[in-house]
């Protein structure tokens, strides 16, 4: 699963789950107005693409998930 750091890495700006939010292969993350002073990430060089927003919470994918899914998102079943 995508981690969705919650700042930028260059300007510590918060970042939402839902916000407007580029990211490397690397998954480093920056708002949009560091991606586009960068051009490309910092760290490793490589291409920054814009960050799938996240619409649903884990409770709502855990819902639509097989049972299997949900022993492993909610740690709990055999």
């Amino acid at each position: 699963m995508l981690k969705m750091k919650s700042t930028c890495e260059t300007c510590s700006a918060p970042l939402r789950d839902d916000a407007e939010a580029f990211i490397c292969s690397y998954e480093c993350t920056y708002c949009s107005t560091c991606a586009a002073d960068h051009g490309v990430c910092p760290n490793c060089a490589g291409e920054l693409v814009r960050r799938p927003r996240r619409t649903t919470g884990a409770a709502e994918i855990a819902r639509r998930a097989p049972a299997r899914l949900r022993r492993k998102i909610w740690g709990s079943g055999p």
